[in-house]
This record gives C-alpha cells, structure tokens and sequence, in this order.
C-alpha cells in the first residue's frame, strides 16, 4: 500500500490523499460502507458501485467467521469473489467484538473466548488466528487483533487493556511477517492505538503503533458512548502523533458532523453502520438536515426525499412515497433509504475534499454544522 499527501489545509490538519492497493487508486478523506457479513444489507452490489461506488468496503471477521465459515469463502476464492466485488475490502480482525459482545466472552493474555451469538457455540480467538483467519479471507487491508477499551473505564483498566492490544499486535506482526496472501494480490496489516479517554495513555499507544512502523495506522476504542468533544480531544492527541507520511483510519466513526470534524484534525479513512443503520429505521441525513421518515408530517409532502442527493432514489422517490414504504414495513423502502444515506456519506466526503482543495475547508465546515444540526 502506498500513500502520498496531494493537498494539506493551510488551517487546519485536513489534508487530501491518496492510496494505492493491488485493488486500486483511491481519494482520501475516504468514508468505508459496512458490509459486516459481506453485504449491506438489502443493496445489490450493482446498485452500490452505479450510485455510491465506494473504492473500500469493510467486513468483518467474527462475523464471516462464524458465517458463511473460512473454507467457504477459501474455495470461492475469497472474499472479492465471494461476494463479487472487485475493488479494496478492509476487515475488522474481530477486536470490536471484544468490546460489543462484553456479555459473551472472556479475555486473557493469549486470546478472547467468544461464546456465539448464533447458537451459543465457544470459539477462541488469539492474535494469531485473527491474521490467519484474514489471510483466508483476503481483504486488501487487515486489522491487528485489539481490545477496544469501553467508555467508562478507569485508568488502572484503560492501561491493562492498551498493553495487552500492544502485546498482540507483536504477536499479529509476526505471525503475518511467516504468513503469505492465499490470493493474487498482496495485503497490509494495520495497527491500532487505544489507551481509553486519557491523553497520556493515548500518547503512549500513539508513540508504540508508530514504532512499529507499518504502512498505516488506526485509531480504536472512540465513539463508545463518550460526548463527541472527548472524542475530539483523543483523535487530535492522536493524530499529533502519528506519521504524517501515513494514512490514519478512525474506526467506527461516526455521524457526518463526526466525519467533517476528525477530518479536520487530520483523519483519512473513516467507517461506520450509522448511516445504513439508520436508514433502516427510517432516519435519513439530508443537506439540509436529518428527517425521521416515519413522521406524520412527511404524509403528503411531495418532494425530493433531498434536492441536493446525488444518487437515483433521491430525484425518483417522494418523501411521501417513501413514507408510505415504511409504514407497510415494505423492504424497499430500507433500501431507498439506505442507498440515499450511503450516497449522501459520499456527498459529504467530497464536498468536504473540494472545500480543503479550494482553501475553503474552515468556512465550509462552519456552515455544514449549522445545516446538519437541524431536525427536519
């Protein structure tokens, strides 16, 4: 993987990049879709390339893990072909299950026992089979096994778990250093700083992912619940710190106002469920503002579902059409308004990258922050 800035702020640490994979060339600031289990769901892929065409998707690893199972997507050739998509996939090594499935495991110094969500099976994960089982999986750009540290936690915990996400990562660099890609193309194992909500445990885990040298870095363990100016906070210590001749991938973040404010403190790569989520509960985020599609007042309202959207549902779909879709419970209605927030994501993105080549990033974000704080 190779990275080179093309553009940095004058005023802020924004900065427009770009990323070369055996996959392809791709801009940075970069917004990732989740396709967890190797889909988004209700989206055929053929929609997603013609109306968002997103250069990366990330899955996941516990998830492909467990379903469909390594040996099937080993003889589909891995993952590219198993789901058809021939561009850059990333996948999580499993490490934010450590922290979501709080309730279904337990950790030591050599792994993470998971107890399945799906029939109560147990499964042992350690730094190893993480690499191993993204080896099989083959995605462009792979993960090293992490605790995210959740929010609360004192510092005594927050310390425990940043230096035991620094002893796997030793053990995940090794392992992928003996292991080769199954597949034609090659894959780059990424670091991940955690250290909780206190700035000299971030800047410690910060220095080490850095000594590691490798060809990018990620930030773990925020949007956990903490207030998004804590979340700031962390992601600028951070990023003050890591190389700047590499690319920096938050993980798991966040809403829009989230994207446009970490890309100003020098984030590069960004992904999260919100917006397919939300979608899927009939939230849409718009240029204008956010709409609860489910409200009475969008019963006879005609109009665009958004006039500035850039994708085909947004100038073929009425609000009120839409609406209709949601309270019959008909699925099309969660794939218009997935494609519609997936596509907006992509607005955002790249409205946010002409403003930084323009010199107008600063102006441009202060006008954004009031428009999509608005609840239409």
């Amino acid at each position: 993987m190779k990275f080179h800035v093309i553009k940095q702020d004058n005023d802020t640490s924004a900065r427009i990049g770009s990323i070369q994979t055996d996959h392809g060339k791709f801009e940075t600031p970069i917004f990732m879709p989740v396709a967890t289990s190797a889909a988004i769901k209700g989206v055929h892929v053929k929609d997603l390339t013609e109306n968002v065409n997103p250069d990366v998707i990330l899955s996941n690893t516990y998830h492909l893990y467990l379903r469909p199972g390594i040996k099937i997507i080993e003889n589909a050739g891995g993952l590219h072909n198993f789901m058809n998509w021939n561009k850059n996939i990333l996948t999580d090594s499993g490490g934010y299950q450590v922290y979501s499935l709080s309730n279904n495991r337990k950790i030591n110094s050599d792994g993470v026992k998971f107890k399945s969500h799906i029939d109560g099976s147990y499964h042992f994960f350690r730094p190893e089979d993480a690499i191993d089982i993204q080896r099989s999986i083959g995605a462009d750009v792979i993960m090293a096994f992490d605790e995210c540290t959740p929010y609360p936690c004192d510092k005594i915990y927050a310390r425990k778990s940043m230096e035991l996400t620094h002893k796997w990562l030793k053990r995940c660099i090794v392992r992928f250093n003996s292991t080769e890609s199954k597949y034609l193309h090659n894959q780059v194992l990424l670091p991940i700083v955690q250290g909780g909500m206190h700035k000299d445990l971030r800047t410690i885990s910060a220095e080490f992912v850095t000594s590691m040298d490798l060809p990018g870095n990620a930030i773990g363990g925020l949007s956990v619940g903490e207030p998004h100016e804590l979340m700031y906070e962390m992601s600028e210590t951070v990023c003050s710190i890591l190389p700047k001749n590499k690319p920096r991938y938050l993980m798991g973040v966040g809403t829009p106002l989230n994207l446009i404010e970490n890309i100003g403190l020098g984030v590069d790569m960004f992904d999260c469920v919100l917006p397919t989520r939300n979608a899927r509960n009939g939230m849409l985020f718009t240029s204008e503002g956010t709409i609860n599609i489910k409200n009475e007042k969008w019963k006879n309202d005609h109009s665009q579902i958004d006039l500035n959207g850039n994708t085909f549902v947004d100038s073929s779909y009425t609000k009120a059409y839409l609406r209709h879709l949601f309270s019959i419970n008909e699925n099309l209605g969660k794939q218009i308004a997935t494609i519609h927030n997936l596509g907006f994501y992509k607005w955002i993105i790249d409205s946010t990258k002409k403003a930084i080549k323009s010199g107008e990033f600063i102006s441009w974000k202060n006008k954004m922050n009031k428009k999509l704080n608005n609840r239409l």
